[in-house]
């Protein structure tokens, strides 16, 4: 009667794991002489994992990331223009910690979008308010909400994120009206929080790029302060994946 009792009770608390463990539990204080200090302790535990796997899951789930890849995963070898050490130290998260700024230089398929969305889940995983979105998606929602006249909402709403992750910067033009909403938004989240950026072209393509010299150097400069650049000047990825597809079909034939 008294167990059923505690059982309804955690259920109702949502202390799920404390539920399901604690017929283990007393048994094991019944059987091994474990105290019931030693048993709390132990139930709490699995209850604290356990909300803590969940807020992870749930935070990688809106965090808007394309792929769910590690670095693990990211064949260094392949890429040998790319310092190992440091982008393993980009996952211990400190240059969140510093409000520091990561920029992803190269060519397509050279594994930028690899890297920054592995970081961006690394972050998330200890529940840190983590977004990724491509520039040209999140140039378009602050047009929108420009012309809807909630700008301020949108870009408070952007600001917010401690790790904003913007792909693809240099894949299609912006025009001068974009480039204004895209630099207020850097220009909030200057030294306030940090930002991963991955772009094809070289910063000094970058005035082209945002159709106004004085707008993308503004941009420039407060990305580049207090920030960390990687040039990766390896082959694609895709190209390789291809030629190895390729390869295999031809030894089967």
């Amino acid at each position: 009667m008294i167990y059923n009792q505690v059982i309804n009770n955690l259920q109702k608390l949502k202390l799920d794991k404390m539920s399901t463990y604690l017929s283990t539990y007393l048994d094991e204080i019944n059987k091994n002489n474990i105290s019931f200090l030693d048993a709390l302790l132990n139930l709490t535990q699995k209850e604290i994992e356990f909300k803590e796997q969940r807020a992870s899951e749930f935070n990688i789930k809106v965090a808007g990331f394309p792929f769910i890849r590690t670095l693990d995963e990211f064949d260094f070898d392949f890429q040998p223009s790319i310092n190992k050490k440091e982008i393993l130290d980009l996952a211990t998260l400190r240059f969140i910690e510093e409000k520091k700024n990561v920029l992803l230089v190269g060519s397509s398929g050279v594994g930028k979008t690899h890297i920054s969305t592995s970081i961006g889940i690394e972050a998330a995983k200890k529940r840190i308010s983590t977004y990724f979105i491509s520039c040209h998606n999140l140039i378009t929602k602050l047009n929108i909400a420009h012309q809807e006249n909630r700008l301020k909402d949108a870009l408070k709403t952007f600001n917010k994120y401690k790790l904003l992750i913007i792909d693809e910067i240099g894949y299609l033009p912006v025009d001068k009206n974009g480039a204004n909403l895209f630099f207020q938004l850097i220009a909030k989240r200057y030294e306030k929080s940090s930002t991963i950026v991955t772009t094809n072209q070289p910063f000094s393509k970058w005035g082209e790029l945002f159709s106004d010299n004085t707008l993308a150097n503004a941009i420039l400069d407060r990305l580049l302060y207090h920030s960390y650049v990687f040039n990766i000047t390896g082959d694609s990825y895709r190209i390789k994946d291809m030629l190895s597809q390729m390869e295999n079909i031809n030894n089967s034939m």
